[in-house]
């Protein structure tokens, strides 16, 4: 991962940071950090998905691959929770519901760009798929159809933008929000090397304590993902479940149990400080990423971004301040699944 995308990764943090210490310092409103973060966070996945970024940043706003995207979101909780009102509202006439029931088909014609870019490499790596194919056998190789990369790269997408994009925004909020821990995290960054080498980044201990925090109190995935309960049942607990029982937890409960994490709706800054000190069960409880076998694929490259945007930010915006028209109501969260801002903003401005 450090190898193959650290650069690019790095070109488009940085940008984002420019373009936000810029917006900030220009516009009386300030800028908004979520619409930045958007754009960088979607910038890498495309890059790393496609082989070319969309280069939103650059234009500096959402084009209407980012309104599908986002609509997708909002389909996909009625699909899967209401999948006869998905059915019927396809046949509504109304702009904005058939924007929301066709995102889909949005999302995964952009994934014909991977494809392109998948077979016009020829072996080089130049995206995520190259490098599938490269680690593949010939079997596995014909069996990845058109669209099975058309749906895996919309699915790459989706799970690589928002996600990151949102939890970024929640960090800066709880910082802004705390001039004290806001002055510790500028200093500690202020000391780390002008380059931000990823080695110090993961070892700057208040920088990775705030995201664990943040990752804990405001992770972007927080929902339940069920499980079928395999054959001959199982003992969970002391409770016998049946074979074929639907199961599931999520990260939104585990978080936030008085039994697991003291004061568990207080954003803690130094909870995750020494790591050393947590118990086996906060190990255990701790799940941003989801757990097991089917832990998320970008838990990696996610902690790049989170880390790199988060120090470049608190050293190039210092003294950053959330904006006047900021209130609390408006970063209360919004669960379609993924989770969002109720005000989908959050300005910053600097003085």
């Amino acid at each position: 991962m450090k190898g193959n995308w650290e650069s690019e990764i790095r070109r488009k943090t940085m940008l984002a940071v420019r373009q936000i210490k810029e917006t900030a310092s220009q516009s009386g409103k300030g800028a908004d950090v979520l619409k930045w973060w958007t754009l960088m966070a979607t910038d890498v996945i495309t890059h790393l998905s496609f082989g070319e970024s969309f280069e939103m940043l650059e234009h500096g706003k959402q084009t209407p691959y980012i309104d599908a995207l986002q609509a997708t979101l909002l389909g996909g909780v009625l699909r899967a929770e209401f999948p006869f009102v998905h059915t019927i509202l396809r046949y509504l006439p109304l702009k904005d519901v058939q924007k929301m029931v066709t995102a889909d088909d949005v999302v995964n014609d952009h994934g014909a760009l991977a494809i392109y870019n998948m077979r016009s490499s020829q072996g080089n790596n130049t995206n995520l798929f190259g490098q599938m194919l490269a680690a593949s056998d010939d079997h596995e190789k014909a069996a990845l159809t058109e669209k099975d990369v058309r749906e895996e790269a919309g699915n790459l997408i989706i799970a690589g933008s928002d996600t990151t994009a949102v939890t970024l925004t929640y960090l800066v909020w709880a910082v802004l929000k705390d001039t004290a821990l806001q002055a510790r995290l500028e200093e500690e960054v202020a000391g780390l090397s002008d380059q931000l080498d990823m080695t110090e980044l993961e070892n700057a201990p208040l920088l990775n304590s705030v995201i664990e925090e943040t990752l804990r109190l405001y992770g972007a995935a927080p929902g339940a993902l069920p499980r079928i309960v395999p054959n001959h049942g199982m003992v969970v607990a002391g409770h016998q479940i049946p074979a074929g029982t639907e199961v599931s937890s999520q990260a939104y409960t585990l978080h936030r149990d008085p039994r697991v994490f003291q004061e568990p709706h207080h954003f803690d800054s130094n909870r995750f400080i020494d790591k050393s000190r947590l118990s086996a069960l906060q190990k255990a409880a701790y799940m941003p990423f989801g757990g097991g076998s089917r832990v998320c694929l970008g838990i990696h490259l996610a902690y790049m971004e989170l880390r790199l945007a988060a120090a470049l930010f608190f050293r190039q915006c210092r003294g950053a301040k959330l904006s006047s028209c900021m209130r609390d109501d408006m970063m209360e969260m919004d669960n379609r699944f993924l989770i969002a801002p109720k005000g989908h903003c959050c300005y910053v401005t600097l003085l």
